[in-house]
């Protein structure tokens, strides 16, 4: 496991068995992140001054410089980042890095979620203005947050003990558990899980999969990649395979391991429903319940 060290800024690889306590960044991507590369090309000698700068004046270099600052400022000597701790040119690693995302985000010992478009200023005068009580107006500007609509930011959200949000301007929002009212509003997901109450294993397959419903990632495997982790499965990655392939190998590990009937508790979206269809659903869109919270009732297949 690589590490970013945040007093020098420099990634260290670990033993799995060595791994220091660390922190961890949740972010959405944006054009000018640092990559595993880039983190090795600006301690290159021979790198020319000028190139080093260009890497060190990126969006996502600034993002690595200031989370590194508040997880040393909370004690920690390590912070861990999608964007350059794996090296995505190497697609093994990158395969056992997807299936290993998961627990990497429940080691850490905290998780900043950065949000980028939003603005603690706003957000605390939008609670303030608001009398009525609406929870969609009290919660306007994390409901239009980007990071509440990724695939991958679903895990990051459930995965690590504790979660603390900060804003464009790197400002402490709340944590996970102060704001677990308004992440349910927006997420659909049980209070209980959100504060540590109930354990995530307690709820539904088909439950779990609501919860990615209007979740969207990039590339189109992922949408099933990013559900490894909360259900405990693990399976190679083949981008190219398409996202219904992908997401109908998910449930078929899933039903390895158990045996909750509810992942047959799906619906099939309109675009789909006069096509021939099998057992299994072709995405998490399929298991969408009308944004309750109500629960899939656990069975036991005999």
């Amino acid at each position: 496991m690589r590490l970013i060290n945040t007093t020098t800024l420099q990634v260290v690889e670990f033993l799995s068995i060595d791994v220091p306590p660390y922190a961890i960044l949740s972010h959405t991507w944006g054009n000018e992140e640092v990559t595993f590369r880039d983190m090795m090309l600006r301690l290159t000698e021979d790198l020319a001054v000028e190139a080093s700068t260009r890497i060190e004046q990126k969006a996502g270099f600034i993002k690595i410089q200031k989370s590194c600052e508040i997880a040393k400022r909370d004690g920690f000597e390590y912070i861990w980042n999608d964007t350059c701790c794996i090296d995505k040119e190497s697609s093994a690693e990158l395969s056992e890095a997807i299936n290993s995302m998961y627990r990497h985000y429940g080691g850490s010992g905290v998780c900043y979620a950065y949000l980028v478009d939003v603005s603690r200023d706003v957000f605390l005068r939008e609670i303030q203005d608001n009398d009525s009580g609406d929870e969609m107006a009290v919660s306007a500007s994390l409901w239009n947050s980007r990071w509440f609509t990724r695939g991958w930011t679903l895990q990051e959200l459930l995965a690590p003990s504790n979660v603390v949000f900060y804003d464009k301007d790197w400002l402490e929002i709340g944590t996970r558990t102060s704001l677990a009212d308004l992440i349910s509003v927006i997420t659909r997901i049980p209070t209980s899980v959100l504060t540590g109450d109930q354990d995530l294993k307690s709820y539904s397959i088909a439950q779990r999969m609501s919860w990615a419903a209007e979740r969207r990632t990039t590339r189109a495997e992922d949408i099933a990649y990013c559900l490894m982790g909360i259900f405990g499965v693990g399976m190679p990655t083949l981008y190219g395979e398409g996202a219904i392939r992908a997401f109908i190998r998910l449930q078929e590990e899933i039903i390895k391991y158990n045996d909750d009937a509810t992942i047959f508790a799906w619906r099939a979206t309109p675009d789909a429903r006069n096509q021939e269809r099998g057992l299994l659903a072709w995405s998490p869109s399929e298991f969408y319940k009308d944004g309750t919270h109500t629960s899939y009732p656990l069975q036991t297949i005999s």
